[in-house]
């Protein structure tokens, strides 16, 4: 398409791929008992998530108070705010949206009697309250409460708060490593009980209570507890990197078979300034690097070193100057959030070109 289709580096989408990724995680999430409430600061890119609600998607999961309001600006009215909120500004822009936006339902985590003043302040006296989801950790990692003892605190003080109510448990047992090794395994489960422990200690004070947990890479180990939920809780999986999957950190790791790499960036060959050695023109600006350096896709060699606008490539006998190379992505939460515009693609031709939109 005109203004894209000549614009190299280019981060490339594969429509088919995507549509694909979002219908097995729904069928999955069927199947288990789940609702899903995708995670989605991955993308943040409208016809992506409105492709998740059309396909039976309970709510969205945001990070911040921003990508909430973007999510309100595309009409989402279900929006999980899976992080405590505790400025005196972000939470009067959830006051103001509680006030004013009609058929809104809204969560936030919290972890402490602190917390929850700070949010009872702001939000007393709204006719729409905001739900409170009590975050559980786990020792030397982020957020959520360390023991029951907070627990009962953040339920207590929400019992007291005219414009809050306590709306469930929950947690992201993804603060560990994405490996599926014993150790890690056994550190998730831990995770994951402790927060059904909490669970059971506060059920009996949540009408419609939600159970929440699940990142990419471990949410198998989540929805394995749903026989040990009350009947009337409501489990709801976070996950949100399965929408375009990747060539690495989740194709490694994810238990959900079937999921496709949607997602590449398309780079040009600057230079081969030794023998089996190509740069591209593409870096750390353009390519995620936190969970692995790309997979160099469809010519034999490695990436070795990357550099701000700069990927080596060893082993890259064969590669000339002017080729170009696509490359799979490790990590696309890490991706999205560096491009203003995404080469949506069928079959290698472009079709469309999308924009992601963090603020």
């Amino acid at each position: 398409m005109a203004g894209i289709d000549h614009e190299i580096p280019q981060l490339r989408l594969n429509l088919a791929a995507l549509e694909h990724n979002i219908a097995l995680m729904s069928r999955w999430c069927l199947t288990q008992g789940w609702l899903l409430c995708p995670h989605i600061k991955t993308t943040m890119t409208r016809p992506i998530v409105e492709r998740q609600i059309a396909a039976g998607a309970w709510g969205v999961t945001v990070a911040t108070v921003t990508q909430a309001a973007v999510a309100l600006r595309w009409g989402l009215r279900r929006i999980l705010i899976a992080n405590e909120v505790v400025t005196e500004h972000d939470l009067a822009r959830l006051r103001g949206w509680l006030d004013t936006v009609p058929d809104l339902e809204l969560y936030v985590f919290v972890d402490s009697g602190a917390g929850v003043d700070r949010a009872r302040r702001a939000m007393s006296g709204t006719g729409n309250r905001l739900g409170v989801i009590v975050d559980v950790g786990t020792g030397g990692a982020r957020t959520g409460v360390r023991d029951i003892h907070t627990a009962r605190e953040v339920a207590a003080g929400c019992r007291h708060a005219d414009g809050l109510r306590l709306a469930g448990v929950g947690g992201y047992e993804g603060v560990q490593r994405n490996e599926r090794d014993g150790v890690t395994l056994g550190a998730v489960d831990a995770h994951i009980d402790r927060a059904v422990a909490v669970l059971d200690e506060l059920v009996g004070e949540i009408e419609l209570p939600l159970f929440t947990m699940g990142g990419s890479a471990f949410p198998d180990r989540v929805v394995a507890v749903l026989g040990r939920l009350a009947p009337h809780v409501r489990p709801v999986l976070r996950s949100g990197c399965y929408v375009t999957h990747d060539h690495g950190t989740y194709a490694r790791v994810s238990p959900i078979a079937g999921l496709r790499a949607a997602l590449t960036v398309r780079a040009a060959v600057l230079s081969t300034p030794e023998p089996g050695l190509a740069v591209l023109g593409a870096g750390k600006r353009e390519l995620a690097y936190d969970a692995g350096l790309p997979v160099v896709l469809g010519a034999r060699a490695r990436a070795a070193t990357i550099f701000d606008h700069h990927l080596v490539l060893t082993g890259a006998d064969g590669i000339q100057v002017g080729d170009l190379v696509d490359l799979g992505i490790s990590h696309p939460c890490s991706v999205f959030d560096r491009w203003r515009q995404i080469a949506v693609t069928d079959r290698d031709r472009i079709i469309d070109v999308w924009r992601p939109e963090f603020d």
